[in-house]
């Protein structure tokens, strides 16, 4: 869908190209442009089928108890929306997710489905337009807060979780002590081909890769050592870059497979909290019992944080007594607000005698073949296939505006039956799923667009945001939501008199 452009800066959505600088344009490259063509585009396509609007400040923004800017940065939102919508040309049915504790999805929708109605009221050739088969779909952090702060095993969501990847920059050194930094982005075909396997298969995968690349240098089939192959690199400059990205890979892979071996009992306390049953399928009947052992162990005080929180979300909130003995226990008195801020989205965290369940119903995966400790599959993946298949509960998702009755997921059937035609050409023909996540989109959320497109075919999946968020950057968020606005103030300079 995206390329990944550089974008140095995001123009705010109504402000066009300066006149100057369009003249500049037309003065020195008229020759070689035949025709130009200005997008409104101030989203930031990250990957293929994932954006954001490049705004991390929105969280603090919405959430936070002392914002001072929460209107205008929602209508923002909207606006860069909006633009997603016009340079995709959709005009997408708009719906939201329907909550008693927090009315963000719902506000969000109204504002994007009147922008979206003013900015399609005439389309190029002066004709009302209308609405296209696409629906977009908007959702709050809350919604999901155990996706974000599980540790994930597959690799990309991986490796921005366990190792410090700043800026999609990668820093890592070579054998011989020397610091190298790898891009890890689209230009990068390996890492679009193994970002979403898990790192099992991502371990199994490289070695695979690297001697395939020794075998057809005709090389002696012996251990692959990455000295070996900067020794063959050395002689053979040609395939300089192809070694290169996987010398990259291979060092990212043995990085996380160390930093996995610290937290590996952590992922299973951790998917059986999740789930709601260990590994064979026997229902977690006392959840203190699995999450006792990680707070006896010595993780680190962010780990143990993340273990608590998926306790508390798995109970759907707990006691105050309860709460204050595992803060004591975690040694967090003085930053609860890792904790407890949680409620500012929307999510209990002390537990409450309404008779009303938060959780949302899963779709069963029972039969899915699935690693141990993988199986948690992240709420947005239920939604988006409900989506498709045009079961989403009207109660739940209401309509603020709707598209064509003819998008209903059925041409699924109809583009499996085209066996000539490209995964591309069958979407082109079938019709596009946006969901918006208000608050910070995690990894594991990414990977499942790519997912059910996959399965689908017919339907692309994109999937957007604010911006990305790592277990960290959340967490550190969520910590902040409670400081008060920056105040300014004035010294006074005294007379010594």
């Amino acid at each position: 869908m995206f390329t990944s452009p550089i974008v140095s800066k995001l123009r705010p959505p109504d402000e066009d190209c300066p006149d100057d600088l369009f003249n500049s344009m037309k003065l020195y490259c008229a020759k070689y442009i035949r025709v130009v063509k200005e997008i409104n585009m101030s989203f930031l396509p990250l990957e293929s089928q994932v954006f954001t609007c490049d705004n991390p400040g929105a969280f603090q923004s919405i959430y936070s108890l002392n914002s001072q800017d929460k209107n205008s940065t929602m209508e923002t939102l909207a606006d860069q929306i909006v633009t997603l919508c016009a340079t995709l040309d959709e005009y997408p049915g708009v719906r939201y997710k329907k909550d008693s504790n927090m009315e963000n999805a719902k506000y969000l929708a109204q504002l994007v489905d009147s922008k979206l109605a003013r900015h399609f009221e005439l389309d190029d050739s002066g004709k009302k337009k209308g609405k296209t088969q696409a629906q977009l779909l908007i959702v709050e952090r809350g919604f999901d807060p155990v996706s974000p702060i599980l540790h994930e095993l597959t690799y990309q969501a991986m490796a921005y979780d366990l190792i410090d990847i700043q800026n999609n920059t990668y820093k890592y050194k070579t054998k011989d002590g020397s610091e190298k930094t790898a891009l890890l982005n689209e230009e990068d075909t390996l890492w679009i081909k193994l970002r979403h396997l898990h790192i099992a298969e991502v371990s199994a995968q490289i070695p695979k890769l690297l001697k395939e690349i020794s075998a057809s240098k005709k090389q002696p089939d012996g251990k692959i050592t990455i000295s070996s192959l900067s020794q063959l690199m050395k002689k053979m400059p040609s395939f300089r870059k192809q070694v290169a990205q996987k010398t990259v890979h291979l060092n990212l892979a043995e990085d996380c497979m160390n930093h996995f071996h610290n937290v590996e009992k952590l992922c299973k306390a951790e998917q059986d909290l999740a789930v709601g049953s260990d590994a064979d399928g026997l229902k977690v009947k006392d959840p203190m019992r699995t999450l006792l052992p990680v707070l006896l162990h010595p993780y680190s005080v962010y780990e143990k944080i993340r273990a608590v929180l998926l306790y508390i979300f798995s109970l759907n909130g707990t006691t105050e007594e309860n709460l204050n003995k595992l803060i004591q226990h975690v040694k967090i008195e003085n930053d609860r607000e890792f904790i407890l801020n949680w409620k500012e989205l929307g999510v209990p965290i002390i537990s409450s005698t309404s008779l009303f369940s938060r959780k949302p119903t899963r779709r069963d995966r029972s039969q899915d073949d699935t690693y141990n400790l993988s199986r948690w599959t992240p709420v947005v993946k239920d939604v988006m296939e409900d989506a498709v298949e045009n079961k989403l509960d009207v109660r739940e998702w209401p309509h603020q505006s709707e598209c064509p009755a003819a998008w209903n997921g059925s041409g699924a059937v109809s583009a499996r039956q085209k066996h000539k035609a490209s995964a591309q050409d069958e979407r082109r023909g079938g019709s596009r799923l946006i969901v918006f996540i208000i608050g910070g989109i995690s990894y594991s959320e990414m990977r499942c667009a790519y997912e059910v497109t996959q399965a689908v075919k017919s339907c692309e999946v994109i999937i957007g945001s604010s911006h990305v968020v790592t277990p960290t950057t959340l967490l550190e968020d969520i910590k902040a939501l409670s400081k008060g606005p920056v105040e300014h103030f004035t010294i006074e300079e005294r007379s010594s008199h």
